[in-house]
């Protein structure tokens, strides 16, 4: 699916089809700086390090410690049913990542990987797993 493709479907814009794309294989990208190396997410036309216009998306590992967590006890989508964790991700490579928890129980500092929440015709959601 192009880019064009992906945002015609809803599942983004310009900036951010590539990710969607790569989570349709459940693969997890972030932006990372050809200039500094800094790696960021959410994505943006230039790096937030150093303002360089020299961003690419690579592939994240995955992993990642929690930062901060909640228990979502109201229903604000149909694709998640309370009660839910949800967590703030510290990735391996720097940048932190929100999304819910499938299996475990977190606790603030404990390991976590990325699992993908399977969607009809959306692009699966980034969740994850106690390690």
């Amino acid at each position: 699916m192009t880019n064009e493709e992906t945002i015609e479907n809803g599942y983004g814009d310009a900036l951010s089809a590539p990710f969607w794309q790569a989570a349709k294989e459940h693969k997890l990208l972030l932006q990372q700086c050809g200039n500094c190396s800094h790696f960021q997410f959410y994505p943006r036309p230039y790096c937030l390090e150093c303002q360089s216009d020299d961003v690419s998306w690579v592939e994240a590992s995955g992993k990642g410690t929690v930062y901060s967590q909640t228990t979502v006890h109201v229903q604000v989508s149909p694709d998640f049913n309370p009660p839910y964790t949800v967590v703030l991700v510290e990735l391996e490579e720097g940048p932190r990542l929100l999304g819910h928890v499938s299996e475990g129980e977190p606790a603030i500092g404990d390991q976590v990987t990325i699992d993908w929440n399977e969607r009809e015709d959306k692009p699966p959601l980034p969740v994850f797993s106690v390690a």
